[in-house]
């Protein structure tokens, strides 16, 4: 059963950093693309950020790109989301997927809420 766990968001202030992880089991971690998207309330998903396998061509959504960064460790089966100088447009729900386009199986989410 291919599963995945987000956890690491909370409630900070503008210009905060988080780290979010996502440890999966259930499928070979190593040979899947990976990526982050996220669901302010109220609005559609947003792909924010992207991994392929062995960590190459990072993809960055321009409205966090210099600010997040993602990250994976293929022995552990977990993907990470550095979240720095945080905006309160940042809110949102944080779900990490198994495909580039995060469109694949996504865990529960995490939330993240950025107050002024």
């Amino acid at each position: 059963e291919v599963q995945l766990e987000e956890s690491g968001g909370g409630a900070v202030q503008t210009g905060g950093s988080l780290r979010l992880s996502c440890v999966t089991s259930g499928f070979t971690f190593s040979n899947y693309a990976m990526s982050w998207v996220r669901q302010a309330l109220g609005k559609g998903l947003e792909r924010v950020s992207a991994i392929n396998s062995g960590g190459s061509s990072p993809y960055y959504a321009n409205s966090v790109k210099g600010r997040f960064t993602i990250s994976r460790d293929d022995a552990k089966n977990t993907l990470y989301l550095q979240l720095d100088s945080l905006k309160t447009e940042d809110t949102a729900m944080y779900y990490c997927a198994n495909n580039y386009w995060g469109t694949g199986a996504r865990g529960q989410g995490t939330q993240v809420t950025v107050s002024s």
